[in-house]
């Protein structure tokens, strides 16, 4: 089992359980948003190889994360398939546009603020296949428990590339300035459930 003490000690908070028992009652819509979340994960992975070339280092590691994003939705694909689960389209949720809002807009700091949410995302989806999998049936248990690793590494590595872009500057302050917006996301309600959703807003 992946060792998940160095996201939770990351993260400002943990899933509510009022998230949980939502994505339970949801878990169609779960499946179809998460495989939007594993979709545009391998997109931002290749945007970044796009925009920032030069960086050996960033580009292998990004170029791995999007093959291994792509695998992932392929297979929540099957299982849906499998299910009997339609694809269709629905709209994201204010998680990614409202996280990335404070994104500096000059370089390097707009790097380094892409690559710290990067590693903020990846951290929280690694926690709530963790909160989730306990829940789930058995075969869509010992999936999510399969993804925990590769998440887990993801988040390091964004971190990791995020103080290699700052060039020796501190990033503390800036990774505190996204998780206290992150926290408040998380726990704040939420109209519309999705994998990345705040809490359901009391009727």
């Amino acid at each position: 089992m992946t060792d998940l003490k160095p996201i939770l000690d990351f993260l400002s908070c943990e899933t509510p359980d009022a998230w949980v028992t939502w994505a339970l009652d949801n878990e169609p819509l779960m499946l179809l948003d998460h495989a939007n979340c594993e979709k545009k994960a391998a997109s931002t992975a290749l945007t970044l190889m796009y925009r920032y070339v030069g960086d050996f280092d960033m580009m292998h590691k990004m170029s791995r994360l999007a093959r291994e994003e792509l695998r992932h939705y392929e297979q929540v694909m099957s299982l849906m398939q499998k299910r009997g689960i339609a694809y269709g389209q629905i709209s994201p949720s204010r998680y990614a546009s409202e996280l990335r809002a404070p994104i500096r807009t000059h370089e390097p700091g707009r790097y380094v603020d892409t690559l710290i949410v990067g590693g903020i995302i990846e951290a929280r989806s690694c926690e709530r296949f963790a909160r989730l999998a306990p829940h789930l049936d058995d075969e869509l248990r010992g999936f999510y428990e399969s993804l925990l690793k590769s998440e887990a590494r993801h988040f390091q590595d964004y971190l990791k590339l995020a103080r290699k872009a700052a060039k020796g500057a501190s990033i503390d302050e800036r990774i505190e300035t996204f998780l206290t917006l992150e926290k408040t996301l998380i726990e704040s309600p939420d109209d519309t459930f999705r994998f990345h959703s705040g809490v359901p807003r009391a009727a």
